[in-house]
């Protein structure tokens, strides 16, 4: 692997993540060192389904939502370090703990979300990441979680 970092736009993330609208979560992925650590970008705008509910007239990011967009910055790490695009990948949650949230997340922010892989490798199929969620440099949210990616078996 080059020195040069990789980054994904929309269209490749999309190649990788199964997710759409509503409930893609991600909008870039760049500074991606292999499957070692990326920072995801998520513009927040009050056009996301989830703010009529949650709360209305108080637009709120549910905070399942900022741990699920983390979980999706990282899946495109290492789809796009191991060339997972267009391969059909799944990836379901295991276990997500240590979990916090320190600030609120509203519609005009952009969540940046910094990655880093606590275990896992190519070939493997249960990764486990650390994540930290902020908005104009101040945390937001943090986790760590465990993920099971699957690939289809080639016929």
């Amino acid at each position: 692997m080059s020195s040069q970092s990789l980054s994904a736009d929309i269209q490749l993330i999309q190649r990788i993540l199964p997710h759409r609208y509503p409930f893609l979560l991600v909008d870039k992925v760049v500074d991606i060192n292999g499957t070692q650590s990326a920072k995801g970008l998520k513009n927040v705008t009050m056009n996301e389904p989830h703010f009529q509910g949650h709360f209305p007239g108080n637009p709120i990011m549910p905070g399942v939502t900022i741990v699920e967009a983390m979980a999706q910055t990282a899946a495109v790490m290492v789809g796009t370090a191991l060339d997972l695009a267009d391969k059909d990948l799944l990836i379901y949650f295991m276990a997500i703990d240590k979990c916090k949230f320190r600030r609120k997340v509203v519609p005009g922010d952009v969540l940046e979300m910094q990655l880093t892989t606590l275990r896992g490798k190519p070939g493997g199929k249960v990764w486990k990441f650390g994540g930290v969620a902020t908005v104009e440099g101040e945390m937001a949210a943090e986790a760590e979680f465990t993920a099971m990616m699957d690939l289809p078996q080639e016929a």
